[in-house]
Formats: structure tokens, C-alpha cells, sequence
């Protein structure tokens, strides 16, 4: 029996080039709502932090923990994909994520938020990487670029509004009732996924060997992706902090312009890479993240500040869609949910170890040096791409 209606894989017509579907639109909701219940508590976990007591290292240990947790569940959720089917482990991975962020505002120690958010990643880790890998189900292989740029998209629209929202909620409203209105948005989220009309066929066991915890397929492009993501690691824990240190305020623009920014990058860079291969877009994108990072170093004014938001943005959403399109190309048909987990696990290797290295850095050599040192990241990633195609024309 084909893989492409193994148990708990959305229907797809048979070699239709069409990206739009009822389907297609549910995961795209889904995951807008799970993705602005996340985004929101992204720049208000560490104002959380400060209250309960924590210093920037901590910070850094409370948002890096939760990356690692959805680490560690990635390759069983990548074989759970294949084994269990797409609804059970999306299913499962939302309504972990909603129980423990709802939590968030019932604790008064960081023992306690430390072990939620352990929790959050694992419901995190089994979510993502299954709506990655449904979305890639129902997108046509010839427009896998272009289609993994609008799931992408409804990601992106949640990050332009969500940490704006936080942010100001948490002016008006208490941390209780901030974390419980985003563990309502990721019901919603939960509730959308219940509608995704899934082919059942019968069971198929798919036995998970010890070690069998990546795609090799996917190894290079995820690779490139980590050295990437650990400047994502630096802004999304200590900009915040950082900006309000040197006086500079509109925080919530750069959140908003850095969103719009990846908005506009996901109109052209899929489609730039279904024409013309991933040499068309990794390059200029990674520069861009590059030159947004040495400006966040400098940080001399807001306006150096929204220009970095919009060269990130610009970078990572030319960036991020092509090397997931690219792990899954390389990957047979049936591992299609093991090169999803084999890319977010780098996505999360790379935000974790950037909050908590950056957090030891911010603490001993002040806030600027993370942005440095996470350009120096980027530049080993532009690096590593040349070598692989000096390798690969060699």
C-alpha cells in the first residue's frame, strides 16, 4: 500500500497541483492560533521570570529547557507520524501544550515553571513537527517551496501580533490570566485539527529502531538551520531586556515590523526556490540575519532596531521555508515525518543553546556581546553552505 495514504494522512488528489484545499486551510488556522498562543508568552516568560525572582541566567535556563524537551521528543514523534498516523500525534501534542501553558500563571516558584515548561515542549515538539508534516502531505511536490511559504505565512501572521499582544496584556491583565487566554487560543487550535478530514486505512506498524532518530536525507539542510536559529535564541529572550537597558522603547515594533518582514519574504522566496533551487535564496537570506545581527550589537536608536527587524525578517523567512523544503526533498516518502522531526530538533538545539549560552554571556559580558557572538553563528552557517556546494560541484 502506498505510503501517501498511510494511516492518518490527509486525503490528496492523485497528481493535482492544487495548494488550496479545505484541509490545507484547517492546518493553515490551526496553526496560526497554536503559533499566537506561543508567540505571546515568547517575550513574557522572561518578564515572568524577573517576577518570580530570576536573574538572566535563569531566563535563559527557563526558555532554553523547553526547546531541549521538544528535542528529546522529535524522533519518537517523527516515528509516531508514520506508526500512530497524523491526527493522533497532532492531536496529542496540542493538548499538552494547552494544559501546561494554562498552568503557567498557577505557580509562584521557578522549580514549578521549570518543570511546566518541560512539559510545554513536549506538547510543543509532537505539534509542530506533526503540522509540518501534514502540510507537507497536502502540498503538491512540484510546489512544496511555494506551499510550505504560505503554512509558514499563518505562523508568521501569529508572530506579528502575538508578542505585541503579550507585551501589552501584560499592562492590563494578570500573568494568570495572560497564560490562560493563550492556553484558549491553542484549544482553538486543538478544536480546528479535529475537522482535518484524515484517510483511515488499516494499522501499520512501523517499528522504531534504537538509534533510527534523524532523517540522513535531512541532515545538511538542518545542520545550516541550527547555527541559524541560535540568533533567534538571543532575540527572542533578551532583546526585550536589552532594548530597555539602553532606554530605547517601540519593542512592540520590532516584533510587529519583523513579522511583516517575514510576511512579505514568504510572497516570493518559496517560489524563488521551486524555480531555482535552494542557491537562489540561502545566501542572500542568511546575509540579511547577518547584517541584522551586527545592527543589534550597535543598537544605537530605535531605528537601527526596526531596520534589524526588518533584515531578520526578510532573512529567516527567505531562509527557514527552503531548508524545510529542501530536508524533505532528500527524504524517502515514508520518513516525510522524520526529516520534520530531524529539522525542528536542529530548529530547537539552535534556540535553546542560544538562550542559555546567551544567557551566561549576557551575564558575564553585557547584552550586546550575544549579538556578536550570534553573527559569528550565521557567518559558520554561510560557511558550511559554500563547502557543501564546493563538495557537491566537486
Amino acid at each position: 500500500m502506498s505510503q501517501s495514504i498511510a494511516k492518518g494522512t490527509p486525503k490528496q488528489t492523485v497528481g493535482s497541483e492544487k495548494i488550496w484545499s479545505r484541509d490545507f486551510v484547517l492546518i493553515l488556522m490551526s496553526n496560526f492560533f497554536i503559533f499566537l498562543g506561543f508567540q505571546m508568552t515568547l517575550p513574557t516568560i522572561p518578564l515572568f521570570v524577573e517576577k518570580l525572582g530570576g536573574n538572566d541566567q535563569m531566563i535563559g535556563i527557563v526558555v532554553g529547557i523547553f526547546t531541549f524537551s521538544a528535542l528529546l521528543l522529535r524522533p519518537y514523534a517523527g516515528h509516531a507520524l508514520e506508526s500512530k498516523g497524523r491526527r493522533f500525534v497532532y492531536l496529542i501534542g496540542l493538548a499538552i501544550f494547552v494544559v501546561s501553558v494554562g498552568s503557567f500563571g498557577f505557580v509562584n516558584s521557578l522549580l514549578f515553571l521549570f518543570i511546566l515548561r518541560v512539559v510545554q515542549g513536549f506538547g510543543w515538539g509532537f505539534s509542530t513537527t506533526a503540522s509540518g508534516t501534514i502540510a507537507t502531505d497536502l502540498i503538491p511536490a512540484k510546489r512544496r517551496g511555494e506551499g510550505m511559504g504560505y503554512f509558514g505565512l499563518s505562523g508568521n501572521i501569529a508572530l506579528a501580533f502575538g508578542p505585541t499582544l503579550g507585551l501589552a496584556l501584560t499592562g492590563i491583565i494578570s500573568f494568570k490570566l495572560l497564560f490562560l487566554f493563550c492556553a484558549l487560543l491553542g484549544m482553538a487550535a486543538l478544536l480546528l485539527s479535529s475537522r482535518i478530514q484524515y484517510k483511515q486505512v488499516e494499522k501499520q506498524a512501523v517499528p522504531m529502531k534504537r538509534w533510527d532518530i534523524y532523517e540522513k536525507g535531512a541532515l545538511k539542510p538542518s545542520l545550516l538551520l541550527f547555527f541559524i536559529t541560535v540568533s533567534f535564541g538571543g532575540i527572542a529572550s533578551f532583546l526585550p531586556i536589552y532594548s530597555a537597558q539602553k532606554g530605547i522603547g517601540g519593542i512592540h515594533w520590532y516584533f510587529l515590523l519583523f513579522a511583516i518582514a517575514l510576511m512579505v519574504s514568504r510572497t516570493f522566496a518559496g517560489r524563488l526556490y521551486d524555480q531555482r533551487g535552494h542557491q537562489a535564496v540561502f545566501i542572500p537570506g542568511a546575509v540579511l540575519i547577518l547584517a541584522a545581527m551586527v545592527l543589534l550589537a550597535w543598537l544605537p536608536n530605535s531605528n537601527v532596531m526596526y531596520t534589524a527587524a526588518i533584515f531578520y525578517g526578510l532573512g529567516f523567512g527567505s531562509v527557514q521555508p527552503a531548508l524545510q523544503a529542501w530536508s524533505v526533498k532528500e527524504a524517502p516518502a515514508n520518513r516525510r515525518g522524520m526529516a520534520n522531526a530531524t529539522f525542528f530538533s536542529f530548529f530547537d538545539l539552535g534556540v535553546g543553546i542560544g538562550a542559555i549560552v546567551f544567557g551566561q554571556i549576557a551575564h558575564l559580558f553585557g547584552y550586546s556581546t550575544i549579538y556578536l557572538t550570534a553573527g559569528g553563528s550565521v557567518l559558520i552557517s554561510i560557511l558550511l553552505y559554500i563547502g557543501i556546494l564546493v563538495t557537491k560541484r566537486g
